[in-house]
């Protein structure tokens, strides 16, 4: 029985209707009903990414799965929402507080690929489908160093709709991220996990957001017992590298902040990744400090590594990302 006040009424959490969204969701509803006593209901909001058939790349990725959700929470129609943080538009939004990153999936990208081949095994001129310009770039450089050549594919829609594509034999692979097909119970359809040393993910890739209206600082705090204090100053360099380097989520930005094993974890490394999307011209590079105390430190950190990158070019490549 939930320890609610008998007139509390339930919460009303805004979800995308993908069955991604509504596994993530769920999973957050289930960890708010524990910390508050306070029943949560699912209220699903369709997005202007989730109708339009255009290119991410084309539509401008920033927003287009979250605007019909902070729409609805300064409206007042639902009390908060859960988004994948990496679809999130890295400037603040006014009126709402980000009052929770939960402890983060795994961030890496999966390769689903005919006959459980591994990308190197891949034949050369495999058609490889994935809708981000940060994935194409990525590809294309791992198959240049194996001698291979890769078609990247611009593909959209949910996960059946992705491996829908191997399985009919229309693409020879496709690329997700780890944790969607982690938290929808299908990682063991993934035929390689793929190392960060060779496709760097999304900035925020793996972690959730979960978002309330500022004007209801009591909900705000209940919502922060659900953050994970490590996701949350990795992923905010992650996103602060990204706002320097000025680009939208559609460009090819690929980044990540981990712990380094040093007996002690007290170093954060922070990894970033610009290039083409052919793949002909990458700059990588990281930078790694002691684990920043707060966001503004890790912020910091992001601005200190995006400025290294803009002095090696980076800057050039982006505008070359959109074809």
């Amino acid at each position: 029985m939930s320890g609610a006040p008998s007139g509390a009424r339930p919460l009303r959490l805004g979800t995308r209707r993908s069955q991604l969204a509504m596994a993530q969701s769920g999973m957050v509803a289930d960890r708010v009903r524990q910390a508050t006593g306070r029943e949560v209901e699912l209220v699903e909001i369709t997005t202007y990414g989730d109708v339009s058939k255009e290119d991410l790349a084309r539509i401008g990725g920033t927003g287009v799965f979250v605007s019909a959700l902070r729409d609805a929470l300064l409206a007042g129609e639902i009390d908060f929402a859960v988004h994948s943080l990496k679809d999130l538009p890295t400037a603040a939004p006014e009126g709402l507080v980000l009052a929770a990153i939960p402890a983060r999936e795994d961030p890496r990208d999966a390769l689903v690929a005919r006959d459980g081949l591994a990308f190197a095994d891949l034949p050369d001129g495999a058609r490889v489908g994935t809708g981000s310009p940060r994935r194409m770039a990525q590809l294309n450089a791992w198959a240049r160093s194996h001698g291979l050549r890769v078609e990247t594919v611009p593909i959209r829609g949910n996960v059946d709709t992705r491996i829908g594509y191997v399985t009919s034999g229309r693409l020879d692979a496709v690329v997700l991220a780890a944790a969607g097909l982690n938290r929808i119970g299908r990682i063991a359809e993934a035929s390689e996990l793929i190392a960060a040393d060779v496709c760097l993910p999304a900035p925020g890739q793996g972690a959730l957001a979960v978002e309330c209206a500022a004007s209801d600082p009591e909900l705000a705090a209940q919502l922060a017992g659900l953050d994970d204090p490590v996701t949350r100053v990795a992923v905010t360099a992650e996103r602060s590298l990204l706002a320097a380097l000025e680009a939208g989520c559609s460009a090819p930005v690929g980044a990540l902040a981990d712990l380094m094993d040093d007996g002690q974890f007290s170093e954060l490394r922070l990894r970033g990744v610009v290039g083409t999307t052919d793949g002909s011209s990458l700059v990588q590079m990281s930078i790694t400090g002691p684990v920043p105390a707060s966001d503004d430190e890790a912020r910091a950190l992001g601005r200190e590594l995006a400025e290294s990158m803009l002095a090696k070019g980076a800057a050039g490549l982006m505008g070359e990302s959109t074809h």
